[in-house]
């Protein structure tokens, strides 16, 4: 990746090349350039006029020996060093043919985000590097419109899954947590991430579905984030809190908690959701939803204008599946977050399609 130049912002594309076991390329620049001996994912300088997808692609062949890559957007992260700004634009690739080669004198290496022990790291990969961690598929509870029990046998055989995939072991449950190019399925570290959001579940019911999914994610792969909606006591004992639009607003810098999520509508909503040092926004709603048939929907063209170029990875959001994942990736999304369409049917429940 080439670092030079004054003080023009320099636009490059970056590729996040990951195998289907989650391990992403990374490379450590060679003697003689800026950052020598850091860590980066390959790619560099965008030429005028040239598509990022293009770029990316002639980036990969000349570094790594790559053809017929193909990939996704995913992120925009702007750094400035003492000797350039640069633009990086992040795209996520998962086809291409040849085995990567160290074609410039690079070292290479293959690790898992999880457990990523390469530095130094180049400043720029550092938050990306985290936020390869998140899921592709992110889901919402429903326990008030399927009742507590059922939802909490349906979460189980989920989390069962999962764990017998871990040990090699046959599924088949009724939860699908692999989809489009295998979202979720990752190892090591696979996991479910959950949204506890239940505006509509009387209290006692819901901190004792609260305990129970706390017990859970101590020893289960069970990834835990609060709406802003309950008790701030019930985020801090979580992996994490996901802001509500008007708590976002609300927020003077970000919640001291592992993950920070927020719910947005529109570009000004991502600008402040990036802005507080959110990890993730959910954006939507992308379709139509069996609660709202008539609400205004964005569309998949609709959702990629107002994503524009994300600065944090965005979850699409309103009436999709698992089996959405990989368009709403080729539409720039990290993936789908997932409410009755992240269940076995779910009963029709006013203002359950927009988690905001």
């Amino acid at each position: 990746m080439t670092l030079s130049g004054a003080t023009r912002i320099i636009d490059v594309a970056v590729g996040v090349i990951e195998r289907p076991d989650g391990q992403v390329l990374l490379a450590r620049r060679p003697e003689g350039k800026p950052y020598a001996g850091y860590w980066e994912f390959p790619g560099g300088k965008v030429e005028p006029g040239e598509p990022v997808a293009d770029a990316l692609a002639r980036e990969l062949a000349e570094e790594l020996g790559l053809a017929a890559v193909r990939s996704v957007p995913w992120i925009t992260v702007s750094h400035t060093y003492p000797h350039a700004t640069v633009r990086l634009m992040f795209r996520k690739v998962r086809a291409w043919q040849g085995e990567p080669q160290a074609c410039e004198g690079q070292t290479l290496a293959w690790r898992h985000p999880l457990s990523l022990e390469l530095r130094p790291l180049l400043p720029a990969s550092i938050r990306p590097i985290r936020w390869l961690q998140l899921p592709e598929v992110y889901r919402i509870s429903c326990a008030a419109p399927l009742g507590v029990q059922a939802f909490e046998q349906t979460l189980d055989e989920g989390l069962c899954a999962i764990e017998e995939r871990a040990l090699g072991l046959p599924g088949g449950h009724s939860i699908d947590t692999t989809g489009p190019q295998g979202p979720g399925n990752r190892d090591p570290g696979e996991l479910l991430w959950l949204q506890l959001r239940e505006p509509e579940l009387p209290a006692t019911d819901l901190t004792r579905l609260f305990e129970r999914l706390w017990h859970w994610r101590m020893h289960r792969p069970l990834r835990l984030i609060v709406s802003s909606r309950h008790a701030q006591a019930l985020w801090a004992r979580a992996d994490g809190v996901h802001l509500t639009a008007r708590d976002l607003a609300l927020q003077q810098a970000r919640p001291a908690l592992p993950w920070v999520f927020a719910s947005c509508h529109d570009p000004a909503q991502l600008a402040q959701a990036a802005e507080r040092g959110c990890d993730l926004a959910v954006l939507g709603p992308v379709l139509p939803t069996r609660s709202h048939p008539g609400a205004a929907t964005m569309g998949w063209q609709g959702f990629s204008e107002v994503l524009g170029d994300p600065l944090l990875p965005v979850m699409a959001l309103g009436g999709l599946t698992v089996s959405d994942c990989g368009l709403a990736q080729a539409h720039g999304a990290q993936g789908v977050a997932l409410l009755s369409g992240g269940w076995p049917v779910v009963p029709d429940s006013p203002g359950s399609a927009s988690p905001s």
